[in-house]
């Protein structure tokens, strides 16, 4: 790697990936040999965390974050975009850990941050698209995206999508002090966070597919939290109340 070369971290966050983890590493890796990874584990059950440290073991290029329990998707997250500020990162993306965001689009993600602060892998823009969601998952997601847009003024087509790269320097700028989210919404507050910090938002298509193994995490209590969370944060933001 030379010099003028961006150091780049994809972060992962885990919780019962077992059969998806080490095919997502190695793909990862073969489309982006110059990139590190870091998998942030919530203490799963099913060994995952073992998979991880033995991959890191393996290759020098990945890190294992272990966390105590599971303390949310929007604090592993937040926990891997803190860990590229402090260990000399340039460029780190988000991505999840069940296939449904492709390693075949990182390139895309990655060199658009040459000219944005932050990259979103969208479903939502011309090229973008969803694989095998019934019509009612379709209809909630656009209802969701639009609701956002309105609410929080977010200049982007996916303000939902955790398929997403950030420059790290533009992330020292952002106040990320007195997160209300925890868990889904934490995409669209981290977005609102980083347009008032004066973020060039961009994006890039991307095929979302559902996972491959195992079941998802989404549930309607934590569906009914989210859209809780985004009215206060958007309502907020309206009346100025979101730290800048």
């Amino acid at each position: 790697m030379s010099p003028t070369t961006p150091r780049v971290l994809v972060c992962i966050a885990t919780y019962k990936e077992r059969e998806n983890l080490e095919p997502l590493v190695r793909e990862i890796l073969s489309v982006a040999p110059q990139v590190d990874i870091l998998v942030t584990d919530d203490n799963s059950p099913d060994g995952t965390g073992q998979i991880a440290d033995r991959l890191a073991q393996e290759d020098p290029r990945v890190h294992v974050n272990h966390r105590a329990g599971k303390l949310g998707l929007g604090t592993a997250i937040l926990a891997g975009l803190r860990y590229a500020m402090e260990h000399g990162y340039d460029r780190v993306v988000s991505m999840d850990a069940d296939y449904s965001h492709h390693p075949r689009y990182l390139p895309a993600v990655i060199a658009g941050l040459d000219k944005h602060d932050v990259m979103i892998g969208s479903r939502y823009i011309p090229g973008g698209g969803v694989a095998n969601w019934p019509l009612s998952r379709q209809m909630m997601s656009a209802a969701i995206n639009a609701y956002v847009r309105l609410l929080m003024r977010l200049p982007a087509r996916d303000t939902s999508g955790g398929f997403r790269g950030y420059s790290v320097a533009f992330l020292r700028r952002v106040n990320f002090k007195n997160l209300i989210s925890r868990g889904y919404s934490f995409q669209q507050e981290v977005l609102l966070r980083c347009r008032l910090a004066g973020a060039r938002i961009g994006e890039t298509p991307i095929l979302f597919e559902d996972r491959r193994f195992g079941t998802t995490k989404v549930n309607p209590w934590e569906m009914i939290r989210s859209i809780w969370a985004i009215t206060r944060i958007g309502v907020a933001s309206l009346f100025g109340n979101v730290p800048r």
